[in-house]
């Protein structure tokens, strides 16, 4: 594989792209995304790929309210997939905190240096993983990941980019919160959680778990289920209490 340079200190390629936004053809230029913004950039191989969808994307939707708190205005992730494949996977994955752009043609990608040969996959060429910070068009920050056999994903992470941005960044705890529709506590624990600034991630029996992964996770039957960076609260009454004395 051929050596992959750094461009930091230097423009983003000018490319413009034909994206599917509704009904429509709409296209987008490097201008709309990066002129008078500051923005993180990641790049992956593949939509729908097993990294890109368990860890890399989730990662940086997950932290994307402290992304904006340290003066990013937005994320991007990018890929050599067409516009369709782009917004499907956006849909699969509920990231609604990232803009996704489909380099299709690998234009923009190749403009970069990161654009790479995976035909051994089947993939034909793909973008090399990596991650930047863009302010104004200007890359200030590279992080590319290590040039070695495989896909490898050390140093790309939404982690490591906050971590440039500001080392002492305050990152939320993870929350799940366990609902079921048309349930009256459950809304008084999403207001909860709203009025604490807790971003949380909402599983709804039925749809998203069954009675018995409730049960065999809590030992309990009833919803709201909180559970907070690995700790099981209880219901909206314990978490009103675990809320009070956190704030106490």
């Amino acid at each position: 594989m051929s050596p992959l340079n750094d461009k930091s200190g230097k423009q983003v390629p000018h490319v413009s792209w034909p994206t599917r936004q509704g009904d429509e053809w709409v296209t987008v230029s490097t201008d709309d995304i990066f002129k008078g913004k500051t923005v993180a950039v990641f790049s992956l191989p593949g939509a729908f790929t097993p990294t890109c969808s368990s860890t890399h994307l989730p990662r940086y939707n997950e932290l994307a309210s402290v992304f904006k708190d340290n003066g990013v205005d937005e994320i991007v992730c990018m890929s050599v997939n067409d516009t369709f494949v782009m917004n499907a996977w956006m849909n699969d994955q509920e990231a609604d905190n990232i803009r996704v752009i489909p380099d299709g043609n690998g234009e923009f990608t190749d403009g970069m240096g990161m654009l790479v040969d995976k035909t051994d996959l089947g993939f034909g060429k793909r973008s090399w993983r990596y991650s930047m910070l863009v302010k104004d068009g200007v890359i200030e920050k590279m992080f590319i990941e290590p040039n070695k056999p495989g896909d490898p994903f050390e140093v790309s992470d939404a982690d490591t980019m906050l971590n440039y941005i500001n080392p002492q960044a305050s990152q939320p705890e993870s929350v799940s919160l366990f609902t079921k529709p048309g349930c009256s506590f459950c809304a008084k624990a999403k207001d909860a959680l709203n009025a604490a600034n807790m971003p949380y991630e909402e599983v709804v029996l039925g749809r998203d778990a069954s009675l018995t992964t409730l049960r065999a996770m809590t030992g309990n039957e009833t919803v709201p289920q909180v559970f907070i960076a690995g700790k099981h609260i209880g219901g909206s009454a314990e978490l009103e209490a675990y809320l009070a004395l956190e704030n106490g």
